[in-house]
């Protein structure tokens, strides 16, 4: 799956991983917030990095969360979804608004290609490609970042972006598709 392979998403050892990504996520999302030292538990054990001073607001979505690192300082608002099918790469002093939707995995276009078997037993071709997303970048909200995307350093990408390309550092870029409106 990290390769960029085809892989099963109902492979035991990724369930396992699944349900105890769930376990955590569901701990995490009805946690008081006043609670701070069990919200940093539950994040470290959820992520395979977490710098100091990362805020993440509830409800939170992932699907394994061992795939995400978050820098330090970086603030991820309600409503966000990353399915971290592969790796998930967020530098430090980040802003992430509202419902960004952060994705790795992908499927053939071709249904014929997609889809194996049937019935019960049918599953979907699954890849992912992973997301990097560098130091001091804000997200804008309603923005979705495609598998395979590279957000440089110093980045504004403006609320509901489609991000379908790599960004260079230094830009503002927005839209749908996300493309470069400025330098920074």
């Amino acid at each position: 799956m990290l390769n960029g392979d085809f892989y099963n998403s109902r492979d035991s050892e990724l369930i396992k991983m699944y349900h105890k990504a769930k376990i955590l996520l569901k701990a995490y999302n009805n946690l008081d917030s006043e609670l701070t030292q069990e919200r940093e538990n539950i994040l470290t054990e959820l992520f395979e990095f977490k710098g100091s001073g990362v805020w993440i607001e509830t409800p939170f979505y992932c699907d394994y969360g061992a795939n995400i690192s978050i820098g330090e300082n970086t603030f991820v608002n309600a409503n966000c979804m990353f399915l971290d099918n592969n790796k998930i790469t967020i530098g430090k002093n980040g802003l992430v608004a509202p419902y960004v939707q952060i994705y790795t995995a992908s499927h053939p276009l071709k249904a014929s290609e997609r889809i194996i078997g049937k019935g019960i037993e049918s599953r979907y071709l699954t890849y992912a490609k992973p997301v990097a997303i560098g130091d001091n970048v804000w997200i804008g909200g309603n923005s979705v970042i495609f598998p395979g995307v590279t957000i440089g350093n110093n980045v504004t990408i403006g609320a509901g972006s489609v991000v379908t390309k790599n960004i260079p550092d230094n830009v503002l870029a927005f839209g749908n598709p996300c493309e470069i409106k400025k330098d920074l």
